[in-house]
């Protein structure tokens, strides 16, 4: 099964740009994930963080 898979892909022009370019998207990603985290201020962070916790906006369940 793999020497088959293998033979239909060294028949495909530019097959070894598809593993490059996937490398770039996925470190991209997480190089800006890493910047979003780091320089996300700590207020934000708290506001988000407290939104499981808040019980304002959430409708009050009624008794049978």
């Amino acid at each position: 099964m793999l020497k088959f898979v293998k033979g239909y892909m060294e028949s495909i022009d530019g097959v070894a740009t598809y593993p490059m370019i996937s490398l770039l998207i996925f470190f991209l990603f997480f190089t800006i994930l890493f910047w979003w985290v780091f320089t996300a201020s700590k207020e934000h962070i708290k506001e988000v963080s407290e939104i499981p916790l808040e019980t304002e906006n959430q409708p009050k369940e009624e008794s049978l």
